[in-house]
């Protein structure tokens, strides 16, 4: 099956400015752009020795001091990709050109009410704003994307997302000891990706979990988005599984009434080392026994879906589409989900009568 599952790239190559030289921008943003020609044409960073050595590493021809020096030299054309952490955004926004056009690193705040602070600045400033949920163009999810809108398994009735995994908490320095760490800094991909198929629930329910034997704040969730009767939608997350590879598992599956898709997420396997992605659907056929077809994909979620989030703000922004699929105004949904997760997490459940 010829299966569409790669970003419909710009007609126009628009300079990127960078704000921010984390690690995601060098593991991801960087490699990304480079491998499709995006232009980078300047970097800063709080520290600007770390962003000499990210411009050396990715010959970026110019680093900035500050913002205000970037937004000072950069054309009114340019696009700018915000890296920061969330509780910089605002101070960040409010020195951009009116009406530029802005990436933002994920998540959209901290929570709900500096979503809200950043969604404001967002609108008054008039700014083409889009969040970096960048799962959404992960080369498996593109892939099952374009076989379920083809209709090919026909009517989606389950979409599941389970993680079985360790995930060595260390290499995330700047989250790991944040109040809402699961839902607010992981499972907001997962969110956001059930919501870009399925649209916006009209409940959730969900209860995330720490580990006693741990300091953060949770590393287990299960999340429930309640869509109808027929439509099951689940998020199982347990970053805890530390017993060795024969049983950890990290997956989304798609089941529908006329076949199913499975795609192994192999980055968070032995994170950070990552495994094999796999991507595999079965179309059912009356007579015959279900057969799983195996396609092999280039490319995965990091780098590769980096390069879909910034193609499809630049498209926006040249006005080869009037679509912007992670506008702040849409995501801005998926955080309002995150906030009611965690009311439910502290509010949820019913107690039984015990008194029988």
């Amino acid at each position: 099956m010829d299966i569409n599952y790669k970003p419909t790239l710009p007609i126009e190559n628009r300079p990127i400015y960078i704000i921010g030289a984390g690690g995601i921008v060098r593991d991801a943003h960087l490699p990304a752009y480079k491998s499709v020609g995006f232009t980078i044409a300047g970097i800063t960073n709080r520290t600007r020795e770390r962003a000499e050595e990210v411009a050396k590493q990715f010959a970026i021809p110019t680093v900035y001091d500050t913002v205000a020096d970037m937004v000072k030299d950069a054309p009114s054309y340019a696009i700018y990709d915000l890296t920061l952490m969330p509780n910089q955004f605002v101070q960040t926004l409010e020195q951009l050109p009116d009406e530029a056009a802005v990436l933002i690193q994920k998540p959209m705040g901290d929570d709900f009410e500096q979503t809200l602070a950043i969604l404001q600045v967002c609108r008054r400033k008039k700014l083409k704003a889009a969040v970096n949920c960048q799962m959404r163009f992960a080369p498996y999810i593109m892939a099952a994307k374009d076989i379920i809108d083809r209709g090919l398994i026909g009517e989606l009735y389950d979409f599941e997302v389970r993680l079985t995994t360790y995930t060595p908490w260390e290499y995330f320095p700047n989250v790991v000891n944040h109040p809402r760490l699961e839902i607010q800094q992981h499972s907001i991909h997962y969110i956001d990706l059930i919501r870009s198929f399925l649209g916006n629930p009209k409940k959730v329910y969900s209860k995330t979990l720490k580990n006693p034997g741990k300091t953060m704040s949770s590393t287990r969730t299960t999340t429930i988005m309640d869509y109808n009767d027929a439509m099951r939608a689940i998020i199982n997350t347990n970053h805890d599984h530390n017993f060795g590879e024969k049983n950890q598992e990290s997956f989304v599956k798609w089941e529908g009434t006329k076949g199913a898709i499975k795609a192994r997420i192999g980055l968070l396997l032995d994170y950070p080392n990552g495994k094999p992605d796999l991507f595999e659907y079965c179309i059912v056929t009356e007579g015959q026994e279900p057969k799983w077809i195996e396609v092999p994909l280039k490319g995965s979620w990091f780098p590769d879906a980096f390069v879909g989030t910034m193609a499809s703000l630049m498209r926006f922004v040249e006005g080869s589409t009037t679509e912007l699929p992670t506008s702040v105004e849409d995501v801005v949904h998926s955080m309002a989900i995150v906030e009611a997760a965690y009311e439910s997490n502290d509010n949820g459940g019913i107690l039984p009568n015990y008194s029988i």
